[in-house]
């Protein structure tokens, strides 16, 4: 039996859906009834905060997915949410006996590191301590940040926003995340590695721009601003001042090209290659109506 958590999140959705057409054994962890009936599988209504909740999704379990809400500000201790949410769900997979835990991670996580890549780092590394077979699945920028232009960093005018002319990411589609998720879940490889998952070419966000103008039906351009001055358009979303200096780091590092090198691990895995960005918004229709007009 495999637990599925975070179940209803944009890579979660993807493996139930995916492990389903396996024919696998699942169980989806959901923390709403509504989204578990929904789902159209066996499912278990817990919380990360609620051990015994944990325990009870546990039961019977030998693999495990493991995703949890991403990073958030860190609390008046110190350490984020998520690591504590991570941490409860390895004891609990521990105590009921699982075998193997797949984590999903991010591109460079390490005990220290800045937000996301240190709260990541710190489950890893507790991970690893557990006793368990485990694989780190380490994605870097996810496609499905596109979807709805108000989930995208951009300025008043609906413009992309980054800290460098060419900045380039290796964009991955969640879909296939899953997919590699699924082939380690069901099968006996990838132990012990920490694999670094990545779409199939880098694209700077001119292309993107360019992809969603003819996507959206209307003009998205790409502007080059100061991390300073995203930093503080996040602060205009209402987000805490430190997570969204964190933040506007993250893009200062997409500048730097730290998120551009792209790997042939989905293709390892799965035996064929990820989708590219313009497979990606054929997809989802509903979210890029443009494309169904052509020149």
């Amino acid at each position: 039996m495999i637990l599925v958590t975070g179940a209803t999140g944009s890579t979660g959705r993807q493996l139930v859906s995916q492990l389903r057409e396996r024919g696998a054994a699942f169980r989806a962890l959901v923390r709403d009834e509504a989204k578990g009936r929904a789902l159209g599988a066996e499912y278990a209504v817990g919380d990360f905060e609620d051990r015994a909740s944990l325990a009870a999704a546990m039961d019977g379990v030998e693999r495990v997915f493991l995703a949890s809400p991403g990073a958030q500000a860190e609390a008046p201790g110190g350490e984020q949410p998520m690591i504590r949410w991570e941490r409860n769900a390895i004891d609990a997979a521990k105590a009921a006996g699982v075998r193997y835990v797949v984590k999903l991670s991010v591109l460079d996580a390490k005990v220290g590191g800045p937000m996301s890549a240190g709260g990541h780092g710190a489950t890893e590394a507790y991970l690893k301590e557990s006793g368990m077979e485990w694989t780190m699945l380490q994605p870097g920028g996810f496609m499905q940040n596109f979807l709805d232009p108000a989930a995208s960093l951009a300025d008043e005018d609906g413009n992309l926003l980054g800290t460098a002319e060419d900045a380039r990411v290796a964009f991955i589609d969640c879909y296939d995340i899953a997919a590699c998720a699924a082939v380690l879940l069901t099968g006996e490889v990838g132990r012990g590695a920490a694999l670094p998952l990545t779409g199939p070419e880098a694209i700077s966000y001119q292309e993107v721009a360019a992809e969603l103008t003819r996507a959206w039906g209307r003009p998205v351009g790409y502007r080059v601003v100061s991390e300073e001055a995203i930093a503080k358009r996040l602060r205009g979303f209402g987000l805490e001042a430190g997570l969204a200096e964190e933040l506007a780091s993250l893009y200062a590092g997409i500048g730097e090209g730290r998120y551009s090198a792209v790997t042939d691990a989905v293709r390892d895995l799965t035996g064929r290659g990820p989708r590219s960005f313009e497979q990606f918004m054929a997809a989802h229709p509903e979210a890029f109506p443009g494309l169904a007009i052509r020149d």
